[in-house]
């Protein structure tokens, strides 16, 4: 008589492969992401990768798209605050400056899924949805056709802070000045 092993049930495995390549990505980059890299930090057999997952592009995909509905979706809920025909300027500027100094990891996955973008187009798909979900939330306090611009002086600010330094040479405490981003928002909004 033969003795198998149980099989072990893994059902979230996938799931957690796919937070786990966000992880990867925040750390090592696009470029340092591998099946190898992201099972390790999944803590799953390197099989699983093949398993669950057509290829590593899909496996990318699937965290960026992960990544961009997370982003959406506390742009969406500081732009929910904002009750019907009130000013939007305030919840912009404390997303902007949480975005700058709170979410380091998220800023440097959305950094590399810009560049893939850039390089692969399939990848622009997950990017416009982005974009598409900020302007809808946008759109809801501010001209429609303000909107986009809007959304795009966002990520600016954020970007910029994000690469800034200070006199020294090293990032700011403070990476973004509210009243800064308060005058640039309400320059936009009106």
């Amino acid at each position: 008589m033969t003795s198998t092993s149980p099989r072990r049930v893994d059902p979230d495995r996938k799931d957690r492969i796919v937070d786990a390549a966000l992880d990867v990505i925040a750390e090592h980059g696009v470029a340092g992401t591998t099946h190898r890299v992201v099972a390790a930090a999944a803590d799953v057999p390197l099989g699983s990768m093949t398993y669950h997952f057509e290829n590593l592009d899909e496996v990318l995909r699937l965290a960026f798209e992960r990544h961009a509905v997370q982003a959406a979706a506390r742009f969406e809920a500081a732009m929910a605050e904002v009750p019907e025909g009130g000013d939007p300027v305030e919840a912009i500027v404390a997303l902007v400056c949480a975005e700058s100094g709170d979410y380091q990891r998220d800023l440097l996955v959305a950094l590399e899924l810009y560049v893939l973008a850039a390089r692969k187009p399939a990848f622009r798909t997950v990017t416009q949805r982005w974009m598409a979900a900020s302007s809808a939330a946008l759109r809801r306090h501010v001209d429609p056709e303000v909107a986009p611009d809007v959304d795009a002086l966002i990520e600016g600010l954020v970007l910029h802070a994000a690469l800034s330094t200070g006199p020294d040479g090293r990032p700011p405490v403070r990476p973004l000045d509210p009243e800064r981003v308060r005058r640039a928002v309400r320059r936009q909004v009106g």
